[in-house]
């Protein structure tokens, strides 16, 4: 076996994405019968202030609002009327001082890669779309310390650190449409969580704009500041009801100088299992993904696009990659692993990619899994966490529960860290297929101490199902954090807290 020197995947899914399904797309508030805020409605007037402050830089036009009404899975579609893209921090908050006064309901949106339609409007919300606040403001590049707007691309981000020595310390399949506020709004995982950490570690400080219009400068670039409290942490992962984040510091990994990619088939779950901790084992101190998929999972890929599996067809599939500092050192603790892995009847075929070529098309079967979905039909997208010895069997008895009215069903995801993506397909909206998966499959979840979003958040999807995750006492905190910050509730409502008809 040979490890390759470069895995550098540029696999960017969503513009494909956006043009495969053609089924319409339901509205939000009659679909799931949500009755709207006590909130204004935008004017003319409204439209004269906006304009005012952002000048041309305001859609209003229903076909160009459209695209920032539809959530990029097809599932949800919102009525706003009018989507203002402010270049400053200042214009943010002269846009939420106003929306306040006026009592409108706002969104803010990044690349609207999200998977739970948090950052799709509901009902007639402003949207606030961040995508003109993309400048880079500065990298440190002793200390690698990157500042930088909220509209910035993941990618683009990755391209640029990158040629300075560093990487960005996360990685996701939508990374070249999604937007580093999102991101940071959402507590993005991505494969590269089991090495770098989530972002509540990565990112050192920001600026953040509430509800009010006033500017929040936690902008530190510090490793350490222990004075008071860590206010930045509540706006990691609140999904924008707490504040518009605008400006970031992000601390970033040095870049690895030896990167190692194996593909491995697998005749049982247990097996999968056994790798990962093996892998954890043998190889812990450089695996930087580990990544599993079933056969229905790179079955799908195969029909869709024109990537083929370079193994024997297996029900499961183990991906994993490493990056280090010593390309010798690592592709011998490499290959020693899978040595071993055979020997014990562990792995029934593998392969390890030799140049980037290979390399992209072994991670392009993991990464392109969202664009066969929405080539085969309609999906049902689910982010749950369980326990490893739980983690396949829910699969199973989903793929059982729905096979009446589902295309497919299948699972996939970062077992090295205990995330399951299940995705069910079906050939339309249906009621009747997603009352067979919610609310039983959070149900089941929460009955083994797992979480119903380790990775997505909850957004409009799974607010109302909070309480699986979370205590009651822990939601009333929450909400009253809501209440302080955010008094007369405009920011992203109906999202992450449990809304009431």
């Amino acid at each position: 076996m040979k490890a390759f020197k470069s895995c550098i995947r540029l696999v960017s899914v969503l513009k494909r994405c956006r043009q495969y399904s053609t089924v319409e797309v339901p509205l939000t508030a009659e679909y799931y019968n949500v009755k709207r805020g006590n909130y204004a409605t935008v004017t003319a007037d409204d439209v004269t202030v906006f304009r005012d402050i952002v000048g041309s830089n305001i859609l209003t036009e229903p076909d160009d609002v459209e695209p920032y009404n539809v959530d990029w899975m097809r599932n949800l579609r919102g009525q706003s009327s009018v989507v203002v893209k402010p270049k400053t921090t200042g214009q943010v908050s002269q846009i939420l001082k106003h929306c306040s006064e006026r009592n409108l309901a706002v969104v803010t949106q990044g690349g609207n890669t999200g998977l739970v339609g948090g950052s799709t409007p509901v009902f007639d919300e402003v949207v606030i779309a961040l995508s003109s606040m993309n400048r880079v403001l500065s990298v440190d590049e002793l200390s690698g310390i990157l500042v930088c707007e909220a509209g910035c691309i993941l990618e683009s981000l990755s391209s640029m650190v990158m040629d300075k020595g560093f990487v960005m310390p996360l990685d996701l399949a939508a990374k070249g449409s999604c937007q580093i506020g999102g991101n940071a709004a959402t507590n993005a995982g991505g494969i590269r969580l089991m090495r770098y950490g989530s972002l509540h570690g990565n990112i050192l400080g920001m600026n953040v704009v509430l509800a009010n219009g006033t500017i929040l400068d936690l902008l530190s670039t510090m490793r350490k500041d222990n004075t008071g409290y860590d206010l930045k942490q509540l706006f990691i992962g609140s999904e924008g009801t707490l504040g518009i984040i605008t400006e970031l510091s992000i601390l970033l990994p040095p870049k690895p100088k030896a990167e190692n990619v194996a593909f491995m088939s697998c005749e049982s779950f247990d097996k999968v299992q056994q790798i990962c901790a093996r892998s954890k084992a043998m190889i812990g101190e450089v695996l930087s993904a580990l990544e599993f998929m079933d056969w229905q999972s790179v079955d799908l890929v195969t029909k869709h696009t024109e990537l083929r599996n370079p193994l024997e067809r297996s029900p499961f599939y183990v991906l994993i990659e490493t990056a280090g500092s010593n390309n010798r050192h690592d592709e011998e603790k490499l290959n020693d692993f899978l040595e071993a892995a055979f020997n014990e009847g562990l792995i029934k075929d593998g392969l390890v990619a030799t140049d980037l070529t290979k390399v992209n098309a072994v991670w392009g079967l993991r990464e392109r899994l969202v664009e066969a979905q929405l080539k085969e039909g309609v999906v049902y997208k689910y982010d749950i966490s369980l326990p490893l010895a739980n983690f396949y069997e829910i699969v199973e008895m989903m793929r059982e529960r729905v096979k009446h009215l589902a295309l497919c069903t299948m699972g996939y995801g970062h077992i090295g860290d205990g995330n399951l993506h299940l995705n069910v397909v079906g050939d339309s909206h249906s009621l009747e297929l997603l009352g067979l998966i919610e609310p039983f499959l959070f149900d089941w979840t929460a009955k083994h101490r797992g979480s119903i979003s380790p990775e997505h958040g909850l957004g409009f999807k799974k607010s109302k199902y909070i309480y699986h995750s979370k205590s009651k006492e822990a939601v009333t905190l929450m909400e009253d954090i809501k209440k302080l910050f955010d008094p007369k509730g405009i920011l992203n409502p109906y999202k992450t807290l449990p809304y009431t008809d």
